[in-house]
């Protein structure tokens, strides 16, 4: 009789440590982004965050279809408009065509898709209400960065430190600003982030 009580209590103390980051009822705690084998399925970088998160750069379309076989059911694209011109397959069609959701948040800087606090609530919103893992991405990561550090920050109430590691070890690129000095993850806050290293 003990053995099935134990093993009963093994399996709901495996489920409690699932790293579930997507919905109402995810995790408390994030895990540290894992870097990915990105060879033949995305530009730059492929990195995953507990069990349902993705963060990434522009997936090939033998990417999109990788991450269809691993679960995903949300991609969220920061690309604007002009830079998906010139991918050279319709992203959204294929996404549509293999049963995902596509949600297009496009944002670059100096344009009339800005970095902006509204844009990192409107992730927030996608988080909340996907239904299976998300697949986050732009061109290299760098922005996804950003805005994945602004949501840990704003939304998952992480100390700005922690936060900017994760960051880091996605495609943060703290030397890099823009035309104003600022970097998206300040843009998406609406505020000054300190700790960011400076160029």
């Amino acid at each position: 009789m003990r053995l099935p009580l134990l093993f009963i209590g093994m399996l709901v103390a495996s489920g409690a440590e699932a790293q579930t980051l997507v919905g109402s009822e995810s995790s408390a705690r994030v895990p540290s982004p894992v870097e990915l084998d990105t060879t033949g399925l995305f530009l730059a970088k492929l990195v995953r965050v507990g069990d349902d998160v993705f963060i990434a750069g522009q997936p090939s379309a033998e990417g999109l279809r990788e991450m269809k076989r691993r679960g995903v059911a949300t991609v969220v694209n920061l690309r604007s408009p002009p830079e998906m011109e010139r991918l050279g397959f319709d992203e959204a069609a294929l996404v549509e065509e293999l049963g995902m959701r596509y949600v297009y948040l496009p944002m670059r800087a100096g344009t009339t898709w800005p970095y902006s606090p509204e844009a990192l609530r409107d992730f927030a919103e996608v988080m909340k209400s996907a239904d299976g893992k998300v697949l986050l991405h732009c061109t290299i990561a760098w922005r996804a960065s950003h805005l994945w550090t602004a949501y840990l920050i704003k939304e998952r109430r992480m100390a700005v430190a922690d936060a900017l590691a994760h960051g880091r070890a996605i495609n943060l690129m703290d030397d890099h600003r823009m035309d104003d000095g600022q970097q998206p993850i300040e843009l998406f806050l609406g505020a000054t982030v300190p700790g960011l290293g400076r160029p």
